[in-house]
């Protein structure tokens, strides 16, 4: 018997880091609010780049920000910003350097409000993960959010890179209706 290929959607076949992102990550609900947070500073970090250099640089990203600790990053002095301007292993962009700590700032105000960030982004979608973007309604959904972050002090969070936050977490299930993970999630 022949091994048959996994149908995989088609942006995630150029490249082995894409392939093993999108095979065990990309698009399965996520409700971990430190992964929560790792991901939408990632998606802030691609602004202007590729998915693909960030997804080289997550391991430093992980190390630089302390594994995405909220608690750690929200007290981040100038030493430590200077530290993290210097840090090739990352993205140095001063702005996104930045917002990551002004984000953990929000999060944790968001945590304190909704019990958890969890609770806070799956609300957006009634606690239902929706399938691909059907009528815009996932636009509309991240154009919502994106506004309600802004209020709440989170930078780096545009319709677009909270569109691609809904993807990444299996706030949206966009996965191509051929692909091998479509059904699972």
């Amino acid at each position: 018997m022949t091994d048959v290929k996994k149908v995989r959607c088609e942006w995630a076949e150029t490249n082995e880091l894409f392939i093993q992102y999108h095979d065990n990550e990309w698009g399965a609900p996520v409700h971990d609010d430190r992964l929560l947070f790792e991901m939408l500073n990632l998606e802030g970090a691609q602004a202007g780049l590729s998915w693909l250099t960030i997804l080289k640089k997550r391991g430093n990203y992980k190390v630089a920000f302390d594994n995405f600790n909220a608690q750690k990053i929200a007290n981040y002095d100038e030493p430590k910003k200077l530290a993290l301007l210097n840090n090739v292993g990352i993205v140095r962009n001063r702005l996104k350097i930045n917002a990551v700590i002004e984000n953990a700032r929000a999060f944790l105000k968001v945590q304190q409000e909704f019990g958890s960030f969890d609770a806070y982004v799956w609300h957006f979608v009634n606690n239902n993960a929706l399938t691909h973007n059907k009528e815009g309604q996932a636009t509309a959904i991240s154009e919502k959010m994106s506004k309600d972050m802004k209020k709440r002090g989170f930078r780096f969070v545009g319709a677009t890179i909270c569109y691609a936050f809904m993807q990444a977490v299996g706030l949206i299930n966009d996965h191509t209706e051929n692909c091998f993970r479509f059904k699972p999630i």
